[in-house]
């Protein structure tokens, strides 16, 4: 049987394309990366490494892959990984999110999910690697960048994007480190096996840090509802209307945020916010008096979290005395809890003691100066007190920080009026 030889590409030929392309193919990469920073949208910045592939490397790939081209080829021919950048995320989650954001602004050419084909009693190398034509108005900014007239763009340059979690990369990098790069790779089971318990070790570590942020993510979401409920009571009571207690609402039903954290204080929390969120107030009321009450007590500053939840119930069910006082035990046990002190503020305007709404304001202020919304409550409680100039300095705070709605400007007017009649 014959083996077909290529000859052997002039190295040196190569080599000298290679270095007179260089720059434009970093001039290419960093404009990539730089749209890629401007597209993808995380809570958790994710971290981004680029790289053009070191000539060593690209011409062994070569004579691997691309023999005969590489030894036709007059110019310096293309590998798809030529330029490449790596998209590091912190959770799971992100990886779609990230392959969804280049899909609409980047034209893909192929899609390869590194280690899918793995059944679920192996663990080895994971990774997203998503190949991406050069967009339009990159090629032509770097065809006016280009200074010289007989350098060109590789034709068919494309570029390899790579997604991976924190914990995939790290893998991946020491895998690298201790297997690709070392003359001895191991090969004795008892090697191979702690290698494979280590990369199964991180895989679960994934999976279990993304289980946490979706329970970050449903315990964020009951209390954005549950607050945007009560400040709207809150306006209610500020203009004279006393609600009912709440209906319950359209709201998504309750699941458990996790296996990891079922009949733990964070699972309780986050059953006592949907329940309060339907409006089963009575219920919440229930956990968070569970939670109180545990043997042996939480501490001081899961105590005060607590109190004010329930405040918050109490709240809801137009119960001020009892909503005030679990607010205040709240203080008690983190003084420096700025919300507490706010509601309470806000339970002292309700009973129409505005100047002991000032001072609680005030102390919430102290805490935290970067609340708009205090600021406006202490001016309306400076205005009912006819102190009109500090109620038009918060006012005017107020919408520094960025609140100036309808509200605001209703307020304005008549602290407008009220100085001019002073004048």
């Amino acid at each position: 049987m014959s083996v077909v030889l290529h000859p052997l590409p002039d190295k040196e030929q190569i080599h000298s394309a290679y270095s007179k392309h260089y720059d434009v193919l970093s001039y290419i990469l960093a404009a990539i990366e730089n749209r890629l920073k401007n597209v993808i949208s995380l809570v958790s910045a994710p971290m981004y490494k680029s790289r053009v592939k070191e000539f060593n490397s690209y011409y062994a790939k070569l004579l691997r892959v691309k023999p005969e081209e590489a030894a036709e080829h007059s110019g310096m021919p293309v590998l798809t990984d030529l330029i490449g950048i790596r998209v590091i995320c912190a959770f799971l989650e992100d990886l779609s999110k990230v392959e969804m954001a280049l899909s609409e602004h980047f034209t893909i050419r192929e899609i390869e999910r590194k280690g899918a084909e793995q059944t679920f009693k192996e663990f080895g190398y994971e990774s997203i690697h998503i190949l991406v034509d050069i967009p339009p108005d990159i090629i032509e900014r770097t065809n006016e960048y280009i200074q010289d007239a007989d350098l060109t763009i590789p034709a068919g340059l494309v570029c390899e994007i790579q997604l991976r979690t924190i914990l995939q990369d790290a893998w991946a990098e020491v895998e690298h480190e201790l297997v690709y790069k070392s003359e001895f790779s191991p090969f004795d089971l008892p090697l191979r096996r702690k290698l494979a318990s280590m990369n199964a070790s991180l895989c679960l570590a994934d999976i279990i840090f993304q289980e946490i942020r979706d329970y970050q993510n449903k315990l964020n979401k009951e209390l954005a509802f549950r607050r945007e409920a009560f400040y709207e009571k809150v306006d209610d009571l500020s203009a004279g209307f006393l609600p009912e207690a709440p209906l319950p609402h359209t709201h998504s039903a309750f699941t458990a945020a996790s296996p990891y954290v079922r009949g733990t204080i964070d699972d309780m929390i986050l059953e006592a916010l949907h329940a309060h969120n339907t409006g089963q107030i009575d219920r919440a009321i229930e956990i968070y008096t569970r939670i109180i009450n545990t043997i042996p007590p939480p501490n001081d500053t899961v105590l005060s979290v607590i109190y004010k939840h329930r405040g918050m119930a109490h709240f809801a069910q137009n119960m001020f005395d009892n909503a005030l006082a679990d607010f205040l035990d709240s203080v008690q046990y983190d003084p420096k809890n700025f919300r507490s002190l706010y509601y309470i503020g806000i339970v002292s305007c309700i009973e129409g003691n505005d100047s002991q709404a000032i001072e609680y304001f005030t102390q919430s202020l102290e805490i935290n100066e970067f609340q708009s919304h205090v600021y406006y409550r202490r001016a309306l409680s400076y205005y009912k007190l006819s102190d009109y100039l500090a109620a038009m300095n918060d006012l005017t705070r107020a919408k520094q920080l960025g609140l100036d709605d309808d509200d605001c400007r209703r307020l304005n007017s008549q602290l407008v009026s009220k100085l001019d009649m002073a004048i």
